[in-house]
């Protein structure tokens, strides 16, 4: 500009005709003012001139035709860049060194955009949606399966189990019987409601008993010591004209020998070894 002021704030010598620069009001000739105030250029390290344009960064400067990527040169003037440990990159290059993949589509998250982090993986926010509604999951609760990520609503829907007796979702562990899935605290007694989900139960016409109920209503009684037959463990037992023994208690009534797999005589309710019986 053509000065309007008679000398240089700085060293004093006439500003007629010459062009000048205006600090705090003050005019100083351009070789005092780019001597005192110009800012070093942080790629060339030379002075930026008041006729240079003056590009500014987080407290740092460059020449306009400095302004460039580290990496490709390309100019970064009026283009979206990024910054890495104070380093200027386009936003091509930033993306091949330091940008990550989103894990679905595996197409890279430009700086700047939003993106979404779970499971140690990064996703686009428009790819971070229910595999099934594909509405966007955001910060809901979610399940995922086989690498797919669903809504509750849209899992419970797809392949969560119900439970047999109350119909609601089974979350997390559950029982299996006849085929069907049950909440542990469903799967009871038939009889006393006492849950079966960790201890011996005995089924009968579809319905689960524990063992003490299954014995009192409908196991048979052994003839010889009136306990209880159940099928645990695979337990054998013998049975003969209506009645039932334990393995271990059919035995001859006089010697005691087993009669298990061993012809046997019958007196009324006896039962005896051959030996016994025809010695009778």
């Amino acid at each position: 500009m053509t000065s309007s002021h008679t000398d240089c704030h700085f060293c004093l010598q006439s500003l007629r005709g010459r062009k000048y620069a205006l600090r705090d009001e003050n005019a100083y000739c351009v070789p005092c003012y780019d001597s005192l105030y110009a800012n070093p250029c942080e790629e060339c390290k030379k002075p930026i001139e008041c006729s240079s344009k003056d590009l500014a960064y987080k407290g740092r400067h460059w020449h306009e035709g400095c302004f460039r990527c580290a990496k490709c040169s390309r100019s970064l003037v009026e283009k979206p860049f990024a910054a890495k440990d104070e380093v200027l990159l386009c936003t091509d290059c930033y993306s091949d060194e330091y940008s990550s993949k989103c894990f679905h589509c595996q197409k890279t998250i430009m700086p700047g955009s939003r993106k979404m982090e779970f499971k140690g993986s990064s996703w686009h926010e428009s790819c971070f949606v229910c595999q099934y509604c594909r509405q966007p999951l955001g910060t809901r609760p979610l399940i995922t399966k086989d690498n797919e990520n669903y809504c509750v609503p849209c899992f419970e829907k797809q392949f969560a189990h119900h439970c047999y007796a109350c119909k609601k979702v089974i979350t997390s562990g559950g029982v299996t019987y006849h085929d069907q899935p049950w909440h542990k605290e469903c799967f009871v007694c038939a009889v006393c409601k006492t849950q079966l989900s960790r201890q011996r139960f005995i089924s009968k016409d579809e319905y689960p008993y524990c063992v003490d109920c299954f014995s009192k209503f409908y196991a048979n009684k052994c003839a010889a010591c009136k306990k209880p037959i159940t099928a645990l463990g695979g337990a054998k037992y013998i049975s003969f004209e209506e009645r039932q023994w334990h393995g271990e208690c059919f035995n001859c009534v006089k010697c005691s020998v087993s009669l298990v797999g061993q012809e046997f005589l019958t007196r009324q309710d006896d039962i005896l070894c051959h030996k016994c019986g025809s010695a009778s």
